[in-house]
């Protein structure tokens, strides 16, 4: 007989304890906190031959990570393919499968899990990683709306709402619903504490409102339920250093830096981009980083490109910053070659990915004009090679400060009168 989850979900080849397993792992992996992993793999241990949680443990290693957890994702998947599981464990193991292609199918993968969630809603890893997949694509309205369908059918007396109210609420501040993202997001630090996503959601909130002093403070209070054990610390602390930044506290913002933001030299790509993009508004302000640049050029070095473009875009600020042009030269024809293909991927790399790589390594040149010539007509575009609106924003800030430095008066007027009307 097929045991079911919390949620009700089909698991095969789980025994009960591999089942309570896989309950504490869904926990941990929703709030953003604890071991999920470790968990998973205590319940394959039980139980060989559940499906469910070699995918979800494969999810959780292709996603924003590195090369070498790329594998291990691979891993997974080889040890699912040969499980024969409910129709809708089989549609999560080909969504694995897809974003395990090269380049990723991160389309193909959100439409597979879209549909799991409209055959059950209560199937809160395909709300959680389709969610996901929505952010790296860029994708707002599937950010709010995948959540949105799903909702009627969730009651706040249900394991994981906190988890849903966290998802919703991000969806809403990136469609722009601010007071109702905030609202959602409060409401699941109520139940939840800990929940990761619902905090960074509040930060988006105040990021894109300009609620600086008041970010700061929403983030200095007990850190520790957000940061101890919390898997999206850095990001989180990254929210931190940008409402440091945005009172013009440089300090402030380098101690997060050399602390939790990249204390430990992470190689994970989510963190990376973090880290790029926390130095990269430093270096537009002119401010002084000291060497912080080379360590991660050199961690860029070590990485794939062409795989994907938002990635790559943060990649060239560091070989930009630090000079790099060699760098810069193979970072452009991965991508390139990836323009030259076809499907999203190609289309992406082609229209954003080349126009805003070319433009930050213009902007490391001293070719302030050229890369406003890039920035402006890819930027509206931007969003459908991923993150969020606050990561994003780098792009304007770079073209603001490009055109006040080619002597473009006009341009960088108009365009900072336009992002503080957009942040207001």
């Amino acid at each position: 007989m097929t045991l079911t989850d919390r949620h009700g979900l089909h698991l095969t080849g789980a025994s009960r304890k591999a089942v309570d397993l896989w309950d504490e792992a869904v926990a941990a992996y929703n709030r953003y906190a604890g071991d999920p992993v470790g968990l998973l793999d205590a319940a394959i241990a039980d139980s060989p031959g559940f499906l469910m949680a070699h995918v979800l443990k494969g999810y959780m290693h292709v996603l924003g990570s590195n090369p070498r957890a790329a594998k291990v994702a691979g891993r997974c998947l080889q040890a699912a393919a040969g499980i024969e599981g409910h129709g809708l464990e089989a549609m999560h193991r080909a969504a694995l499968a897809a974003l395990l292609e090269q380049p990723a199918d991160i389309a193909r993968a959100s439409l597979l899990l879209e549909d799991v969630s409209l055959a059950q809603p209560h199937d809160i890893i395909a709300l959680q990683i389709g969610q996901t997949l929505d952010f790296l694509r860029g994708d707002s309205r599937m950010l709010r709306d995948r959540i949105a369908r799903a909702l009627p059918l969730w009651k706040p007396d249900m394991p994981g709402y906190h988890a849903i109210q966290g998802m919703l609420a991000f969806g809403l501040e990136e469609t722009g619903s601010y007071a109702r993202a905030e609202a959602a997001g409060r409401l699941a630090l109520e139940l939840e504490p800990r929940n990761g996503w619902a905090r960074h959601a509040v930060a988006h909130v105040m990021e894109m409102q300009d609620r600086r002093e008041e970010g700061v403070a929403f983030m200095r209070t007990d850190p520790d339920d957000w940061s101890e054990g919390s898997f999206f610390a850095v990001h989180n602390w990254w929210h931190t250093a940008l409402f440091h930044l945005g009172l013009g506290d440089t300090d402030g913002a380098l101690a997060a830096y050399d602390g939790p933001i990249f204390g430990e030299r992470s190689d994970l790509a989510f963190d990376m981009v973090d880290a790029a993009g926390l130095l990269w508004r430093m270096h537009l302000m002119k401010a002084d980083v000291g060497d912080r640049w080379s360590e991660l050029a050199d961690l860029y070095l070590k990485q794939p490109h062409g795989q994907y473009a938002f990635d790559d875009a943060h990649a060239m600020m560091a070989f930009a910053a630090t000079d790099r042009r060699n760098a810069a030269a193979d970072l452009l024809a991965a991508l390139e070659e990836a323009a030259s293909g076809q499907g999203d991927h190609a289309l992406i790399a082609r229209e954003i990915g080349l126009p805003v790589a070319r433009g930050i390594e213009a902007f490391g040149l001293g070719d302030y004009r050229r890369c406003s010539e890039l920035l402006r007509p890819a930027r509206n575009g931007a969003a459908r090679f991923g993150g969020s609106h606050a990561q994003r924003d780098v792009i304007d800030l770079t073209l603001i400060e490009a055109a006040h430095r080619a002597g473009d008066r006009d341009l960088s007027i108009a365009l900072a009168a336009e992002r503080a009307i957009a942040r207001g």
